[in-house]
């Protein structure tokens, strides 16, 4: 008698199969589709004209890239793969095979809309009794751009190769005019190679003019404050007779720097400073999220490398959301957050900043642990206040839950989700992507937690 089960893959089911039996109870993917089915997704069903045949529904589409992006699959050419090779991404595709290019066109035409979905996941957990979003924390992570550090060239650069291939262009025009071509290398073709050259003085010429673009809405904005210094220093001059403290502002340069950057794959990219040390071509991702639920309430992306400027736009994020989602009460963040203005930002939209100061001695006494300050004197200015309230063991508590939620957060999104790179180029682009990792990731965690 055989010890061994058989192995029979030619019988045929004895009743048709039923997809809702494909994977298990409780599976990422019934969770994902429970979801979305119950969403209102009017404003993307309203953008199909329905001139052609019948398109994919937008919950289908949806969900296929939401799926993918939980579970580490974001290219379009491997979620239509996987809706032959895997029963989750089968089970929603309800056994459909969307092509590689109807998914990647959804992903770029939709990006706005995804916003909209995510807010209403937001208000799905909060429904559902899976967030409360009491405290929030703020950080954000350097995301690797889809573009590499070696395709980014300075202004100073580009005039160098230009002038090079100048040279080299008016050179290969003696050679044609020439009229014995035996000084030429074998197999080597003149109109190959000035076309070849020509091209990339285009290229040179296109980077300079959009580096010389960003120069001038530089400078303008530079001028504008410039202007608004100098009427402040005027306005205390007059009013006090004295002259204002601190060096005389001085007028900002018009035109391009030698070593203004631009990169010739994803131009809006930057070479940023990476954790780990060295420079890399990148975005840099904000995330702004509960700390006891771990889910993210806002998102966004900037250029910007410091990440001092970024607390009041995601502070006006959180209070553009609905009822309910809108009004934290504190907000956590590190040192690369404060200043003065972040601090009176927080106060004016009723949120209790806990933004560290400085960097805090990492073994302090023991005793400073159970030692509560003196009062904070009346009148106290609102840095003053955070200053106190840091101090304060309550304080101490709040800001400790800080690097145990949204660090942790960016590192499952980049090691387990496997998101260390966006697909997509430019800022507006790299967003939405941005704001779909941010949804995968808070589907993710409601899966987790509910009941």
């Amino acid at each position: 008698m055989s010890r061994f089960r058989p192995i029979d893959r030619a019988t045929d089911f004895l009743l048709p199969p039923s997809i809702q039996e494909w994977l298990p109870e409780g599976h990422l993917a019934h969770y994902v589709v429970e979801v979305f089915e119950q969403l209102d997704l009017s404003a993307l069903e309203c953008a199909y004209a329905g001139r052609s045949n019948d398109a994919y529904h937008p919950a289908l589409l949806l969900s296929l890239l939401i799926y993918g992006y939980a579970t580490g699959t974001f290219s379009s050419r491997k979620i239509e793969r996987a809706t032959y090779d895997s029963l989750a991404f089968r089970y929603i595709a309800c056994n459909l095979h969307p092509d590689h290019d109807t998914l990647a066109h959804f992903r770029r035409r939709f990006g706005t809309e995804f916003q909209s979905a995510f807010v209403q996941v937001l208000q799905v957990a909060r429904e559902n009794q899976l967030a409360r979003f009491g405290t929030v924390s703020l950080d954000g992570t350097k995301v690797h751009a889809n573009a590499s550090k070696h395709s980014a060239l300075s202004y100073g650069h580009a005039e160098k190769i230009e002038a090079h291939l100048k040279a080299e262009v008016e050179d290969l025009v003696h050679q044609a005019e020439a009229v014995d071509p035996s000084g030429l290398p074998e197999g080597m073709s003149l109109p190959e190679e000035l076309q070849r050259r020509q091209a990339r003085l285009e290229a040179m010429a296109q980077a300079k003019a959009k580096i010389e673009t960003r120069a001038q809405e530089r400078f303008e904005r530079e001028q504008a404050d410039y202007e608004a210094n100098m009427t402040a220093r005027q306005a205390q001059r007059e009013a006090t007779g004295k002259n204002p403290g601190g060096k005389e502002p001085q007028p900002p340069q018009a035109g391009p720097r030698p070593d203004d950057p631009i990169n010739l794959t994803d131009e809006e990219s930057r070479i940023m400073p990476m954790a780990g040390g060295g420079f890399e071509q990148s975005y840099n991702a904000q995330a702004l999220g509960d700390t006891e639920s771990w889910r993210v309430r806002v998102s966004r992306v900037t250029q910007a490398a410091n990440d001092k400027e970024q607390l009041t736009p995601m502070v006006a994020r959180v209070q553009a959301l609905p009822e309910g989602l809108n009004a934290p009460d504190r907000l956590l963040a590190d040192n690369g957050y404060f200043s003065e203005n972040n601090v009176i930002a927080c106060q004016d939209a009723q949120i209790e900043p806990l933004i560290a100061m400085k960097r805090e001695d990492p073994h302090p006494h023991w005793q400073e642990r159970f030692i509560e300050p003196a009062p904070l004197a009346t009148g106290a200015s609102p840095v003053e206040t955070l200053a106190h309230a840091l101090k304060t063991l309550r304080g101490k508590a709040h800001y400790a839950l800080r690097k145990q939620t949204v660090e942790p957060v960016f590192g499952i999104i980049k090691s387990v989700m496997g998101f260390r790179q966006f697909l997509l180029r430019g800022l507006e682009n790299v967003t939405h992507e941005w704001t779909l990792v941010c949804l995968a990731w808070n589907l993710k965690r409601m899966a987790v937690l509910r009941p």
